[in-house]
């Protein structure tokens, strides 16, 4: 017994030696030798980071290889979404719609930050014209669908595509913010006004202090420091997803892997469950329940008294039904989404052109930087707290080998090889149309399909179009488990995931 005991006191003892040992090496520059985050050797930081924090609401969508475009067939013949294979990186998406009191608050938090430029809050302000109708009596719900408690908990309509955008960046802010405020560095500043609120481009640059608790502490001089970007804290922006984001994410294949995950799926989806049709397929108690909210027929939005199928004439609250294989709800129907990209339709002629273009396809880049002063410091941020970017000039990227523009949204329009859009002639295709997806309550089954598109002017909005956010992941594609990391995340409300 006693020497079984020696035994054990030796190998803790060993293990501990070689735990400091690895914890030193892991202190030491490998490349150098020298040592990091010690003042001696010239207080060069290496932070301890365990994983890309996930934000409220967002799910982790691991990335992969799929086959975009149309499931079903091209009934409407627009050949415009001729399915190719691509590969989609690891992001994290809302795991519902952004909803009527989402949206409230942020247009509530405008309004009270923004007291010389009233102007910023009206220009949010959803059109809650939208539901008017010429031959319905829709008039009630261009006064409650919004703003009446009644209707918190589903999802905002209205909005066009620059609105959801202005609302991700908010989003961004409010998010980053609190971070710095849960972890102690920065105190709740509720009288934030004009350009003094946070904004975390300001705040990294140096333009916006806050009302500082604790900073960091600043090994180099001994003092403290604001939070830098590279410090891992803060978050990447909240945004629209793009089209291959959010149609990887809607369809969920990864339920349709085979056991032994061999790469192989099982067989196809046309819709973000499995099987042909809308109908819950397996033997219990919500069998034949349908699973998404949309129209099933001319004039049935949600059948009939006493036998109600979808259980919603109009849009239904943001967590109704089964959510899909990513934990993702209403990816088909209740309403469609805006995606980030631009509108081209991409058929055999234009797939020559994004061939090459199979990992994270996306139509829209506009390549911006900072403007700065004559130290190379950014210029002072604008009126409204947000430091001041332009588009790259073509001069300035003539010679480089990956892009040459700064603006590609309209890349090839105008090459006569390939094809020419002349809006108001021959086509109602133009440089703000953006792309919507998913089907609505007001739409047929069809469009419920992940690879149905259609567009929009970004400047318009409509009642049967909504939104969800998306973030970059950084790292690793499977998320902070694998790397022993920890996942920070609000509790969210318990939601009972049963058939509504």
């Amino acid at each position: 017994m006693k020497g079984n005991y020696s035994k054990i006191v030796f190998l803790l003892g060993f293990a501990l030696v070689m735990g400091a040992c690895s914890k030193s090496k892991q202190n030491e520059s490998s490349s150098t030798g020298w040592k990091y985050n010690d003042k001696e050797w010239g207080g060069f930081e290496k932070v301890d980071y365990r994983g890309q924090a996930t934000g409220p609401n967002l799910v982790l969508i691991e990335g992969g290889t799929f086959l975009m475009g149309l499931t079903e067939e091209d009934v409407t013949y627009e050949w415009n979404n001729i399915p190719r294979r691509v590969t989609v990186s690891s992001f994290y998406m809302d795991e519902t719609e952004v909803s009527n009191i989402n949206y409230r608050e942020y247009i509530y938090w405008l309004n009270r930050v923004y007291k010389s430029y009233p102007e910023v809050y009206k220009k949010a302000l959803p059109d809650t014209l939208v539901w008017r109708e010429e031959l319905a009596y829709n008039e009630p719900f261009v006064e409650t669908y919004f703003r009446y408690p009644s209707y918190d908990d589903y999802p905002v309509v209205g909005v066009n595509w620059l609105q959801a955008n202005d609302f991700c960046k908010w989003r961004s802010d409010r998010v980053n913010e609190f971070i710095l405020i849960e972890k102690g560095i920065l105190n709740p500043n509720p009288d934030q006004v004009d350009s003094d609120n946070f904004n975390t481009g300001s705040y990294l640059a140096g333009q916006y202090q806050g009302n500082v608790r604790k900073n960091l502490e600043d090994i180099q001089t001994g003092g403290e420091r604001p939070v830098r970007f590279d410090d891992g804290i803060l978050l990447p922006v909240y945004r629209l997803p793009t089209e291959a984001e959010w149609e990887y994410a809607a369809l969920a294949l990864k339920g349709k892997q085979s056991d032994n995950k061999d790469e192989l799926i099982t067989d196809r989806r046309n819709f973000p469950w499995d099987g042909n049709t809308a109908r819950y397929k397996r033997r219990d108690k919500y069998m034949g329940n349908i699973l998404a909210n949309f129209k099933r027929s001319q004039g049935d939005y949600m059948g009939m008294a006493g036998k109600l199928n979808d259980h919603a004439h109009i849009p239904a609250p943001v967590r109704t039904f089964f959510p899909n294989d990513f934990g993702l709800y209403n990816m088909a129907g209740n309403v469609n989404e805006w995606v980030a990209d631009l509108y081209r339709p991409l058929t055999s002629t234009t797939l020559r052109d994004v061939e090459n273009h199979d990992l994270n396809p996306f139509r829209g880049n506009e390549f911006k930087e900072l403007v700065l002063d004559e130290s190379g410091n950014p210029v002072e941020k604008d009126s409204l707290g947000d430091l001041r970017f332009q588009m790259v000039s073509d001069s300035a990227v003539e010679f480089r080998e990956n892009y040459n523009k700064g603006d590609v949204k309209k890349y090839r329009d105008d090459d006569d090889e390939v094809i020419k859009y002349q809006y108001g002639k021959s086509s109602l295709i133009n440089e703000k149309s953006r792309v919507y997806k998913g089907g609505s309550w007001s739409d047929r089954l069809f469009w419920c399909s992940p690879g149905a598109r259609r567009f929009k002017d970004e400047d318009k909005s409509d009642r049967s179009i909504g939104f969800r956010c998306a973030m970059t992941r950084t790292g690793g594609p499977e998320g902070n488990e694998d790397a022993g990391g920890l996942e920070f995340k609000r509790k969210m409300p318990k939601v009972k995931r049963d058939y509504k």
